[in-house]
């Protein structure tokens, strides 16, 4: 009996992990929920950024970071700067990363991308986040 108030809130504690993932995975492209993103006028950095993105983002992550069916979207809380700093994007570029978040599988390495295209990207997703409240 001393058992069934503490499996009671792991049963509880493991329901609310399942939908708050299901919440997450729900806002992902291909989920039947549209994701828009509000482009405010661009520093001339991130100007920059978003052609150097359009040539080597656009196709997985979508236009103006909205994602796909193949990407996440990155203008998204998940990867809201006290959650993915800058350097972890940079890192993402230059390793890769494991699917951890969504199920679009792993991003592979994109060695082919200078340091200054992604500062540039990086300030072009930043400037996107602001001002659709990724904050």
């Amino acid at each position: 009996m001393r058992w069934v108030i503490p499996l009671a809130l792991f049963a509880a504690f493991a329901a609310i992990g399942y939908a708050g993932w299901g919440l997450w995975d729900s806002f992902s492209p291909g989920s039947g929920v549209a994701i828009v993103v509000d482009v405010p006028p661009l520093s001339a950095a991130a100007e920059a950024g978003r052609v150097a993105y359009d040539r080597r983002c656009l196709q997985c992550h979508g236009l103006h970071g909205a994602g796909t069916a193949v990407g996440p979207p990155l203008v998204h809380l998940i990867y809201r700067p006290a959650l993915h700093a800058d350097f972890a994007f940079a890192l993402a570029v230059r390793r890769g990363v494991s699917a951890h978040h969504w199920r679009f599988g792993d991003m592979p390495p994109q060695p082919d991308t200078s340091r200054d295209e992604v500062e540039a990207i990086i300030q072009y997703i930043r400037e996107l986040q602001r001002r659709n409240n990724v904050n």
